[in-house]
């Protein structure tokens, strides 16, 4: 097992505390073998709806299940206390959070990983033969591509730009590159259903979440004529209508939840843009 402490990653999100793979074979130590692994996620966070959604695509209910955990996370430090005897027996005096997702063995009764984009990746890899995967061969680099873009030019932009305790110039700075981040997916998306090829894939996945993040807790940071020029990208918000009324997507959209986990962890002043939403995403979620 590789644990690594909790640091920056180059994504923008938090570093993983443990990054074991499930591999082919028996001698790989965590083999792929149905029914032997379970998902710990709460889809109010961005990767456990990542996951919730790519483990959908490829309907892995039976092979690989699923424990939903709270919205809001009941340790004062951030983590989940279902998920501690895990963490505890997995990592000798481990004294994080009891952070989700988490990928556990049930054999073993231990942590796999923590890290969500190496966990989609093994699920589609191991266990997604019956399914059309979400990574197409030839579209790794592409996939990657689309990680970086909405990890530092939405995610992290929309953050900087909402960011209370920032300068004036480098919330302006900020604003530059979500919306010009925007204006490309905008027209490379016209004309187009899905991102990088004819069907979905993981860089859909990774899209619509930054957007769904970007309109339920980015947007109540930033003013009203910020939120008006997001808006306006017609074209990407029509993509992410058309994502939400996919099963795969919609069903795992929990509106509530991210609200109240963004409330719960967020310290920031609410400004103008917090008034409208730019799309009724419950309106459009397949139930």
């Amino acid at each position: 097992m590789t644990v690594t402490p909790l640091a920056a990653h180059p994504s923008g999100r938090s570093a993983p505390a443990f990054r074991g793979r499930i591999g082919r074979d028996a001698r790989s130590g965590h083999y792929a073998v149905p029914g032997r692994y379970r998902l710990h996620l709460s889809t109010a966070c961005p990767d456990g709806l990542r996951l919730a959604v790519v483990h959908s695509l490829l309907s892995l209910d039976t092979v690989c299940p699923t424990t939903f955990l709270p919205a809001v996370p009941d340790c004062p430090e951030g983590g989940h206390s279902a998920l501690r005897p895990l963490y505890d027996a997995s990592a000798h005096r481990y004294t994080g959070p009891a952070v989700a997702p988490v990928l556990s063995d049930d054999w073993s009764g231990r942590i796999v990983s923590t890290h969500a984009p190496d966990i989609m990746r093994d699920l589609a890899r191991r266990f997604g033969s019956e399914r059309p995967s979400p990574y197409p061969c030839g579209a790794e680099s592409e996939i990657e591509a689309v990680e970086r873009m909405c990890a530092q030019g939405i995610e992290e932009a929309a953050q900087r730009a909402g960011s209370a305790g920032a300068e004036r110039a480098e919330r302006d700075a900020a604003l530059g590159t979500l919306l010009e981040t925007l204006g490309v997916l905008e027209r490379w998306l016209a004309g187009r259903t899905y991102l990088i090829r004819d069907e979905v894939t993981v860089a859909d996945v990774e899209l619509w979440v930054a957007l769904v993040q970007l309109d339920t807790v980015h947007r109540n940071h930033l003013d009203a004529a910020a939120v008006q020029r997001i808006a306006g990208q017609q074209v990407l918000w029509a993509y992410a209508r058309r994502l939400t009324a996919h099963p795969a997507f919609g069903t795992h959209l929990n509106l509530d939840g991210i609200a109240r986990r963004h409330h719960a962890r967020c310290h920031g002043l609410e400004a103008a843009g917090a008034a409208v939403p730019i799309l009724d995403w419950a309106a459009h979620a397949a139930r």
